[in-house]
């Protein structure tokens, strides 16, 4: 490089690598004015996007810095100032990290292994320990969304027992549709952070445990081709998830048509007949549509084990990572459908 472009690429730098870095929690995720009784739980959800906005190599650096670069001379060269100029360099620096991450990580882990026993078992070290931070990840978003979602249920109740008036309920829920819709942009964040850490993984897995993303998707696909069109014997509350305790979002009408697609614990989810997802109900609470008799639903998706401490099968842990890193965004795709729907309406 020419010694005069020298300082000026070293200046560029270290300035897009400075406002990477100085991205604040607050900035984030705003302030706490002590009125949003879910903060907390936002500010751990946000906590766990930490860890996958880490680089796993070095080359995902190297690849952000001359991504960066790259935008903001773009945007500079095409007459942008101030803030256009730092939107361009952080646009280069999501391209740039991508292009020079993929693959990288495997290829630094095969330069650092003397075989390939302890390339398995490095990789499988690495899975565990994002296995860990996926589930950690999971289970702050299902505690924000519950706490959001619970927040709604009693400004409804608070209504129906004449504590707030009309105007005042709508009111209240209007903003919390509000936090719920930054809730799941941060969400969304976390959650391409964790799908591009997941592209490394998928290299890797390849290359270790060459059938686990198939067999899991394999699996995934016959779920849903056993899906069924049914109808409600009852009116049934629909869950944000395949659990009873999680809460309600909307509710499907005595006879309604819905299509059902296995999950777990017993539970279906729920699709309207425009193909939408609603959440997660009860398989047994519906009926075909031909005889009303309680409908059949095969075999549910994989689903992941729990962690297990100094656990070594690298299979394992590679399918479990698949099926993590697909469950938290199917869970942020089902929670952004309850916020657009009836989730934060005087009915639900």
């Amino acid at each position: 490089m020419p010694p005069r472009l020298r300082r000026p690429v070293a200046a560029l730098t270290a300035a897009s690598l400075i406002l990477a870095a100085c991205t604040t929690r607050e900035q984030r995720i705003g302030y706490d004015d002590g009125s949003d009784a879910c903060y907390q739980r936002r500010v751990q959800l946000d906590s766990t996007g930490n860890f996958f906005a880490e680089d796993i190599i070095r080359g995902a650096v190297i690849g952000a810095a001359g991504g960066a670069i790259l935008g903001g001379l773009i945007a500079a060269a095409t007459g942008a100032r101030g803030s256009n100029v730092a939107a361009g360099a952080g646009i280069g620096a999501l391209a740039g990290g991508a292009a020079g991450a993929m693959g990288g990580y495997l290829a630094a882990r095969q330069r650092q292994a003397r075989d390939q026993a302890e390339l398995t078992s490095l990789i499988g070290n690495d899975l565990a320990r994002e296995n860990a931070e996926l589930e950690r990840a999971q289970l702050a978003f299902d505690l924000l969304m519950d706490c959001r979602f619970q927040q709604a249920a009693a400004v409804r109740e608070a209504h129906r027992r004449g504590a707030l008036t009309t105007p005042a309920a709508q009111a209240q829920l209007a903003r919390l549709r509000e936090q719920a819709q930054a809730d799941i942009a941060l969400a969304q964040m976390v959650n391409q952070r964790i799908q591009t850490r997941g592209a490394e993984f998928d290299t890797a897995i390849a290359t270790i445990a060459p059938d686990a993303k198939a067999d899991y998707e394999a699996r995934k696909t016959a779920a849903q081709r056993s899906a069924v069109t049914a109808r409600a014997r009852q009116p049934v509350a629909v869950r944000l998830r395949p659990d009873p305790g999680a809460p309600e979002v909307a509710r499907v009408a005595a006879n309604q048509p819905v299509r059902l697609i296995p999950a777990a614990s017993g539970f279906a989810k729920v699709e309207n007949e425009s193909g939408q997802v609603i959440g997660y109900a009860p398989a047994d609470a519906f009926g075909t549509r031909a005889t009303g008799a309680p409908v059949r639903l095969g075999a549910a998706p994989p689903t992941p084990a729990p962690a297990a401490a100094g656990a070594t099968d690298t299979r394992s842990l590679a399918a479990s990572n698949i099926a993590r890193r697909d469950n938290f965004s199917e869970s942020v795709g089902t929670a952004e459908a309850a916020v657009r729907g009836g989730g934060f309406e005087l009915a639900t």
